[in-house]
């Protein structure tokens, strides 16, 4: 199995980032609306975002989506590559490994890249708070300093048991998005698919395909720890995410941890089918380079 530089992933997921940002910061917005507002559609979310801010607005917070690529995606996709490849020395390795790996990759992902998710998560929902409790941060880095400056090193860690609780977990975000993504793609590749009776070729197509499956399965399975790690990091406060949770619930009910999902798979549909595509061109760029 051919190495690559552990940065491609980061890469990737910066390049994914830059055309799906409009739709991560409308499912931040539409997670952090609490039980007093009205549950706003999607769509309207966006249209009240450029009506109030313009193109511009919507992609408020870019800086830190790209800092957040940059090293959760890094870590999470470079640890990933390494342990499947270290996996493959003995002959293709199971369906449980590679889940296994992808979980323990995502959960160094999660905190790797909880700092950037703060920042991130604090610049896309600044505009739903009052003048008065806004955090006014210029950019991303501008961020960490403002965090490190009010509320020490500490800070830097809020959130971080639900998020890499969400990552460890075999069943959340890694296992089911880039664990699932191999599952998806070897599957389509070894069978054909019944009715139509078309057989996959390793190409963009199959990327595609797997990656949409990944996505989906991805979103379904995260949407809970990822609302509950959102309301955590937009706080101010210091509640447990027991806390947040028994609030949550007791106000909203049950339906809360679901709040926001059609654009959390709009976001990470998209997300994961350019990530991937990206991935595996550059991983193909590289080696055609790499054998020169």
């Amino acid at each position: 199995m051919p190495t690559y530089p552990f940065w491609l992933g980061g890469v990737a997921g910066s390049m994914a980032a830059c055309f799906t940002h409009p739709l991560d910061l409308t499912k931040v917005r539409m997670q952090t609306l609490g039980p007093s507002v009205p549950r706003p559609s999607m769509l309207g979310t966006i249209r009240t975002s450029l009506s109030e801010e313009g193109l511009r607005g919507i992609y408020t917070g870019l800086s830190a989506a790209l800092l957040r690529q940059m090293t959760y995606s890094l870590v999470r996709l470079g640890c990933y590559e390494e342990m499947k490849r270290r996996m493959s020395e003995d002959g293709q390795p199971s369906a449980g490994k590679l889940l296994l790996a992808a979980s323990v990759a995502g959960g160094l992902g999660g905190v790797a890249g909880n700092p950037a998710d703060i920042v991130l998560v604090r610049m896309t929902s600044d505009s739903l708070r009052p003048p008065e409790q806004r955090y006014g941060y210029r950019n991303a880095l501008a961020g960490l300093v403002r965090i490190v400056k009010n509320e020490g090193v500490k800070g830097l860690t809020r959130g971080l048991g639900t998020n890499t609780v969400r990552m460890e977990i075999i069943f959340l975000l890694n296992a089911s998005q880039v664990g699932s993504y191999d599952f998806f793609k070897a599957t389509l590749l070894r069978h054909r698919i019944p009715l139509v009776d078309y057989q996959f070729h390793d190409g963009v197509f199959l990327h595609v395909a797997a990656s949409l499956a990944a996505g989906t399965c991805g979103t379904t399975v995260c949407s809970p720890a990822d609302v509950l790690r959102t309301r955590i990091m937009g706080s101010s406060g210091n509640a447990s995410p027991l806390q947040v949770l028994v609030k949550s619930i007791r106000e909203e009910g049950v339906r809360f941890m679901f709040k926001g999902w059609t654009p959390a798979f709009m976001r990470l549909g998209p997300n994961t089918i350019l990530m991937f595509v990206f991935f595996e061109q550059l991983k193909r760029g590289w080696s055609y380079f790499a054998d020169l």
